[in-house]
């Protein structure tokens, strides 16, 4: 993997892991006797997860793309970037997944794809913008679905375009909405990072810390503090 592939140690680690658990499973069955990954270490090297600034996100959110087709991929960016979910969430979002509290704040619920764990959200105005501005949609596809979302491959291939039409340099990704709602979006504002790692449906708060980065925009906040 590391010589022939030339593959990153996380991407040979995380295969290892794979490995190593199914050893476990044949040495609990008795199958084999002896742990080949007793002496061999596995360690994920820390990573540096991308994000988008607040200014990055407002200037893909306001600007005027010529086509329907990469106006609907950056509809679908922009409302993870505001609500935190993965593709293989928003993707399937329907009229179940929306709750309408006795205050009258809507939420997203749903259940991760990843990890079946229940993610809940605010549907912020951004996002309910975007929704109402797919209403028809919703109601007229057989699914029910709330957003026009095509492959996740052509999406991120769309995405680069609206990226050159930004002058943003930065690789996005759908994936990358979710970084930025972590970052950007709620931990730089100040949100509880116990609330992020419910709102994102992690299974470990140690998941959302990973995302806990202090932005220079933080720094500049607190120090502001001291003046």
């Amino acid at each position: 993997m590391r010589t022939v592939e030339k593959l990153k140690n996380n991407a040979v680690t995380k295969n290892m892991q794979q490995l190593r658990h199914l050893i476990r499973v044949c040495l609990q069955n008795e199958w084999m006797e002896k742990d080949p990954f007793v002496n061999y270490p596995l360690k994920l090297n820390e990573t540096d997860r991308g994000y988008l600034t607040f200014a990055e996100v407002t200037t893909i959110q306001n600007i005027a793309l010529p086509s329907k087709r990469l106006e609907q991929t950056r509809d679908v960016f922009i409302f993870c970037c505001y609500t935190g979910l993965a593709y293989a969430d928003v993707v399937k979002l329907n009229r179940l997944n929306v709750e309408i509290f006795s205050n009258g704040i809507e939420w997203i619920k749903i259940h991760r794809t990843k990890t079946k764990t229940r993610s809940i959200v605010p549907i912020l105005p951004i996002s309910k913008m975007i929704l109402e501005r797919y209403y028809e949609f919703s109601r007229t596809n057989n699914e029910h679905r709330l957003l026009p979302v095509i492959s996740n491959q052509n999406l991120n291939k769309y995405l680069k375009e609206v990226a050159t039409i930004c002058g943003i340099e930065k690789r996005i990704s759908v994936h990358l909405a979710r970084h930025t709602f972590a970052t950007t979006i709620t931990l730089e504002k100040g949100v509880d990072i116990v609330t992020v790692s419910r709102m994102m449906g992690h299974k470990k708060l140690s998941t959302t810390q990973i995302y806990s980065k202090v932005t220079e925009l933080k720094i500049a906040e607190d120090m502001k503090k001291l003046l």
